[in-house]
């Protein structure tokens, strides 16, 4: 992300005049979530007029998102909660859709997700990871794909945990030793309840979303919304 993080948080990145975590917890309260945590590294001093409380993943350069998770667990042994990355932005209507949810582990995905790869790599293989559900249930995530065809969505960042979907979590990262959870990614983990049988329900979606990885990512859409062109991944919605 270049000098856009040198002194602050990612999601503090600015998109059409907005910080990034201005636009999620936007969502969030549209979709009528109130009770909002984040868990904070870098600078996370900043990020509390944002949320009810900001946790702490002290470790957070040696660690990976799961541990961040991690922070939260007292939170999620004991309610249903909406789990969304930081560096994504997305139409309150996809996290009505993971509310409404009865599953214990349920996840949205992009069915048009390869319009946007291909506006942000000039190769979606280089970025993209494998995923396929069957009758709305994750089948595989997780491997990089030879052929973009057999690549059947993208995993988002946001996902549903019922407090019995974390004891399955917690249940698996209990069987690892400390590294091998500190290294842990969501979408390695998410391949990893699958192998043990947890099922793992698939909000499909059509756009309304998109990642912030790099600058180049924030250059294209600031370009987007100047084009003000009817785009498929236009997160807005006021």
């Amino acid at each position: 992300m270049g000098s856009a993080t040198d002194d602050r948080p990612k999601c503090f990145a600015k998109i059409d005049g907005r910080r990034l975590i201005d636009w999620q917890i936007a969502a969030l309260r549209d979709a009528a979530l109130d009770d909002i945590t984040i868990v904070g590294g870098y600078r996370r001093e900043m990020l509390a007029p944002y949320a009810d409380q900001v946790l702490a993943n002290c470790h957070w350069a040696e660690t990976n998102m799961v541990t961040s998770l991690v922070c939260a667990a007292d939170i999620l042994r004991s309610h249903d909660c909406i789990v969304s990355y930081s560096d994504i932005l997305y139409h309150p209507d996809i996290v009505r859709a993971l509310s409404a949810s009865n599953a214990d582990i349920a996840i949205s995905f992009d069915e048009d997700w390869r319009s946007l790869w291909s506006d942000r790599f000039t190769d979606p293989r280089n970025d993209a990871e494998g995923f396929e559900a069957k009758d709305g249930y994750l089948v595989s995530i997780g491997d990089r794909p030879e052929d973009l065809d057999d690549v059947r969505g993208q995993y988002m960042g946001l996902l549903r945990i019922s407090p019995r979907g974390w004891q399955e979590i917690e249940g698996y990262l209990s069987t690892l030793d400390g590294a091998r959870r500190d290294c842990l990614d969501m979408t390695g983990l998410l391949a990893a309840l699958l192998d043990k049988g947890v099922g793992i329900e698939t909000i499909a979606i059509t756009g309304k979303w998109c990642e912030v990885d790099s600058a180049d990512d924030l250059t294209l859409y600031r370009h987007r919304i100047s084009e003000a062109a009817a785009w498929s991944h236009d997160w807005r919605w006021k």
